[in-house]
């Protein structure tokens, strides 16, 4: 049996290049490789503690939140997941309502199932054109919050994974004009703020709490991110509370070694290094405006580091891009979605990388046509009624649950999640009544080969028996 040592050693070793996360990309000659077994500790004098953070990590922390022009900062080694987790359930008490836009991530719906909240669903604009989820609405925030004045939090996500941005500025004031906390999921965004080719981050635009995924798009290991909290509308001690509740009690001192790294390196480096990140990026966009076609797709508010390649003018199939950029030319892909791949780039990626992605596409352009499919995944959201919460789910579906097809679920109250991973934003959720367009998506998602995932039995899905 071959161990995962070995073999994770022996791929760092072939000419594999990773076009998705970590933001590192294994880049040993940038990055060094002074990590892990002879420096891995526990709780020992003159290392301080993270969950009572006082002296040594207390100081890398502020850093951090220095950087990230934040007013709080706390090292996460349990993932983006655990900032979303602690900062929903520390701004809502239980049963509590919550504005949450649709396409967040499953660790909104897990802190929601948690903690017994009732969601307002807010979706994504849907740009037609291009075959992607948009931005969600400062507009439709506000009259949703006026359909329900006793929400008690807001909930979004931008970036989302394919890079698309939400005005977080102009949705914080709406939010705020109610007294009530604006969560910003920037999971995906931990670059922003520090080059004027990228965004700001949403700690200056307004948002009371945000999250960073460092691990992402920066030089920092897998499972590292932050937490920051900003203003007087969220009680901070309670957000703390859940934090030291769900995160590990023995916390990996390798993980936040790799955090301080990253963020000394920000903070000496960065400049540079983000200088001539951007301008491989703007030079490659530039480059690839030369495909005839496959397609590079961005809306008005967009992060450049994301590629969206798409493939909806051509004759092949998203995964079929996929597979080929894997297969022949040895270039792991972030995603794969409806109509087009994703490539992440990273502070951590080489000029030889940028200079393998081009000449690939343009490798794999010459050899299509204009042919053009009709019957391309469709990438909107779903939109399902509501009929109960998740809770409510949890307490009926006791002695009440059946498992049949999803092509007889139709009409049916779900007992269960179904999501596609990456990028793990639920199609169904529980307690939602399934409709035709929802299980024309699993189908199709499942016909072309893509794990649907939260559910117990493939190709079956758990629904109410009375409902």
């Amino acid at each position: 049996m071959a161990s995962l040592y070995d073999k994770l050693i022996e791929y760092n070793k072939s000419d594999y290049y990773g076009f998705h996360m970590p933001g590192h990309k294994r880049n040993e000659e940038m990055f060094g490789t002074r990590l892990p077994y002879g420096i891995d500790i526990t709780e020992i004098n003159g290392f301080d503690d993270l969950h009572h953070a006082e002296t040594l990590i207390k100081d890398q922390e502020e850093r951090a939140a220095h950087l990230y022009k934040a007013e709080e900062t706390h090292f996460l080694v349990n993932g983006s997941t655990v900032g979303i987790l602690s900062a929903i359930l520390g701004v809502t008490n239980r049963g509590d309502k919550i504005l949450v836009a649709r396409n967040c991530h499953k660790s909104v719906y897990n802190a929601m199932e948690l903690n017994g909240l009732r969601p307002i669903y807010i979706y994504p604009e849907y740009e037609k054109d291009l075959q992607i989820n948009g931005e969600v609405s400062g507009e439709k925030i506000e009259i949703l919050l006026n359909e329900n004045p006793d929400v008690k939090a807001v909930m979004i996500v931008s970036p989302t994974y394919d890079g698309v941005l939400s005005d977080v500025e102009k949705i914080a004031q709406i939010v705020h004009k109610r007294g009530i906390p604006l969560i910003v999921d920037e999971a995906h965004g931990a670059h922003f703020g520090f080059h004027p080719y990228f965004p700001e981050n949403s700690n200056v635009k307004g948002a009371d709490i945000v999250i960073h995924s460092v691990h992402k798009t920066l030089p920092s290991l897998t499972q590292t991110a932050l937490i920051h909290i900003n203003g007087e509308i969220v009680d901070r001690e309670k957000v703390r509370k859940y934090l030291h509740m769900l995160q590990s009690s023995s916390p990996s001192y390798i993980l936040m070694a790799s955090i301080d790294r990253c963020m000394e390196l920000l903070e000496s480096e960065g400049d540079t290094l983000f200088e001539l990140y951007a301008q491989r990026i703007d030079v490659l966009r530039t480059e690839l405006q030369g495909l005839k076609h496959l397609e590079i797709l961005q809306t008005e508010q967009f992060d450049r580091s994301k590629f969206l390649i798409s493939v909806k003018k051509t004759g092949i199939t998203s995964k079929k891009l996929a597979d080929i950029l894997l297969h022949t030319y040895h270039l792991q892909m972030e995603m794969t979605g409806g109509t087009y791949v994703l490539a992440m780039t990273a502070l951590g990626d080489t000029k030889e990388g940028f200079e393998r992605l081009k000449r690939a596409l343009f490798e794999i352009d010459q050899s299509l046509s204009d042919e053009k499919q009709e019957d391309h995944l469709p990438v909107e959201l779903p939109k399902l009624p509501l009929v109960c919460t998740n809770e409510e789910i949890e307490q009926k579906k006791c002695g009440n649950e059946e498992l049949i097809l999803w092509k007889a679920s139709i009409g049916r109250i779900s007992t269960e999640y179904a999501y596609v991973y990456p990028p793990g934003i639920p199609l169904i959720v529980p307690g939602e009544q399934i409709t035709q367009e929802a299980i024309q998506v699993l189908a199709l998602y499942a016909e072309l080969g893509f794990s649907v995932e939260g559910i117990k039995v493939e190709n079956y899905i758990g629904v109410l028996k009375n409902g």
